[in-house]
């Protein structure tokens, strides 16, 4: 008889994040900079896999939803071989760098998490001095190096994915309309460099302020230049609630569904999005929702609620842990075994890191539409060639 979901997972998943401090000795030292490390396999031969999310502060339901995913992971894929650890990394770096060092200490394979980017970097000098390799769930390419992977979906992939698309579809003409922010000059820097590889032209990049309760004027800039016989792509990287302002100012200016594409990134990636008309028939990159269309309704049977939209992430990573431990007897949890470049395959579709701690992923190309979103170019199977 199959063991319940909840009994196997008292006997593999060990909550750490209230562990105690080592007992001090009677000699004053200075604390190392990197404690010494126990074993990453257990008695039973088991890797120890250590789980970083925010349990606490403003982001510990989605910290929550995340650990529930990965025990899910655990029990579906990788229950006889992995030793789960979860540790608390809080919202910021200090609370994250002390996850990590007590995850060290206990003895780690591989650190999944921490969720936010800046936390992430501060464990990079961390792994540098000899400590576990991390797959971080941030999606923040800044924060990717050698050691320190980020295997959240990243928004740049997004942008050329779409674009891809666009042009494929005879699209020559772009433009952008975005906050002027980190995230939104990031994502026309993006747009106006691959436009460049793929042989368009970008008419016009309008960077409002985010603050503004007014932005007929930048929308009407950008009316002014999007007009002609040759259809523009307008991308519009906003995401709710905030996206419907946007969409408004545009509309009053002229620009709607009829006069250009819109095109955004996979912040458009949720349920009901196609109730704003303007948005009917836009196109953004995404992973393919059907591949975790069983995991939600598995996920919600279990828990008796939806998961947050980043929980894939920490089933995929527990996943990806697993077949790493299955390389050879004790696992292989090297850089050159996760950097793989055939990849990995998960509820998100296919996705591979590159040596740099950057992650590249196959993106599917989506239509919104009034009552459900529609993939009209599916996401690659393979890393034959360049996905994004």
């Amino acid at each position: 008889m199959r063991p319940s979901f909840f009994a196997l997972l008292a006997a593999t998943v060990l909550l750490a994040g209230g562990c105690a401090a080592p007992t001090k000795t009677s000699t004053p030292a200075p604390p190392p900079t990197t404690p010494a490390k126990a074993s990453p396999l257990t008695a039973a031969g088991k890797a120890r896999i250590a789980l970083l999310l925010p349990l606490s502060g403003g982001a510990a339901p989605i910290g929550k939803a995340m650990q529930q995913a990965a025990e899910m992971a655990l029990f579906d894929t990788g229950a006889r071989e992995l030793s789960l650890s979860v540790y608390d990394s809080g919202d910021g770096t200090a609370t994250a760098v002390e996850a990590y060092n007590k995850a060290r200490t206990a003895g780690t394979a591989l650190v999944l998490g921490p969720l936010f980017g800046t936390s992430a970097t501060a464990l990079a000098p961390l792994v540098a001095q000899g400590g576990a390799n991390v797959v971080a769930f941030s999606n923040d390419e800044a924060a990717a190096q050698p050691g320190v992977w980020v295997m959240g979906i990243a928004a740049p992939p997004q942008v050329r994915r779409v674009v891809d698309h666009a042009v494929d579809k005879g699209i020559k003409r772009f433009a952008v309309f975005a906050p002027q922010s980190a995230y939104g000059e990031q994502m026309a820097r993006t747009l106006e460099s691959h436009v460049a590889v793929r042989g368009g032209t970008v008419v016009s990049v309008e960077l409002y302020d985010p603050n503004s309760r007014n932005l007929i004027v930048p929308a009407q800039r950008l009316a002014s230049v999007v007009k002609g016989d040759d259809k523009v792509a307008v991308l519009v990287p906003v995401a709710p609630p905030r996206l419907s302002p946007a969409l408004s100012a545009l509309g009053a200016a002229g620009i709607d569904n009829t006069t250009v594409q819109f095109i955004g990134t996979g912040v458009w990636d949720i349920a009901g999005i196609g109730g704003d008309v303007m948005l009917r028939g836009a196109w953004y990159a995404a992973p393919d929702p059907a591949r975790r269309a069983d995991f939600e309704r598995r996920f919600t049977s279990t828990y008796g609620r939806p998961p947050h939209r980043l929980a894939t992430l920490a089933y995929d990573a527990i996943g990806l842990a697993g077949h790493l431990m299955r390389i050879r007897p004790g696992g292989d949890f090297s850089a050159e075994a996760i950097t793989n470049p055939n990849g990995w395959s998960g509820v998100d579709g296919i996705f591979r890191f590159l040596p740099d701690g950057r992650s590249e992923r196959a993106l599917a190309v989506i239509e919104v539409q009034a009552d459900r979103n529609v993939v009209v170019s599916p996401a690659p199977t393979s890393f034959a060639r360049p996905v994004n």
